[in-house]
């Protein structure tokens, strides 16, 4: 004998949908499936609701992945900010960690060239970095736009790189530049192999602090 079919009262209740439980299913999404596809029939999909539905809580998928975006700043580690030392060191720490939590996220790394978090994490990480510039003595000013310009160099940093290199890509690159001839391209042809020595992290920690001395010694002009 067949189970009768339960009335709608007597399943049970879904979840009350909520912002923060439709980013908790997005993130869920990117780690098993990737950033493309964290849609938003996808997840209603996946939260069994109406596409409708979400649109209550996010005007468009780009406003969706930048709170995915925030919710993963979480694992940012912001304990430098408090802790002793020179500030430059704890700045590149804080900048280091942001991106480290990028490139465990390959799509969205370069989904964050472009995306705009606004959540609490974010304004936690951006206070962090913006109380480490005021400790080393960099003038309001300076430290307002010298922080979009180190998220940004982060941010890239981490979108280059993202899913790997590609070693015939780099091979390519490095035989075009040993292939040069020194009366055609001299400048090239005298820094040679220097042109691609250091690993990734020596490289984008001197650029990391490259940016911090410019911030520190470069006053703004023009604008506001």
């Amino acid at each position: 004998m067949m189970d009768e079919p339960r009335s709608r009262r007597e399943r049970p209740a879904k979840a009350a949908l909520t912002r923060g439980g439709i980013v908790a299913a997005a993130a869920e999404v990117m780690r098993a499936e990737g950033l493309g596809r964290v849609t938003m029939r996808r997840l209603a999909s996946e939260l069994d609701t109406g596409p409708a539905s979400l649109y209550v809580y996010f005007r468009n998928t780009a406003q969706l992945h930048a709170a995915v975006l925030d919710d993963l700043l979480g694992a940012v580690d912001l304990s430098p900010v408090d802790a002793p030392g020179d500030w430059r060191d704890r700045l590149e720490a804080v900048l280091t960690s942001y991106t480290r939590v990028l490139f465990e996220y390959p799509t969205l790394a370069q989904s964050a060239v472009t995306a705009r978090p606004s959540g609490e994490n974010y304004l936690r990480l951006v206070e962090g970095l913006l109380a480490l510039l005021d400790e080393g003595g960099v003038p309001p000013g300076q430290a307002a736009w010298g922080l979009d310009l180190l998220l940004q160099v982060a941010t890239a940093t981490a979108a280059e790189h993202a899913g790997g290199d590609d070693p015939e890509q780099w091979d390519a690159v490095g035989a075009a530049l040993r292939a040069v001839r020194p009366e055609t391209h001299p400048r090239i042809a005298s820094l040679g192999e220097d042109l691609l020595s250091g690993p990734g992290p020596a490289r984008a920690s001197w650029g990391i602090r490259v940016l911090i001395n410019g911030v520190l010694a470069t006053p703004r002009t023009g604008g506001n």
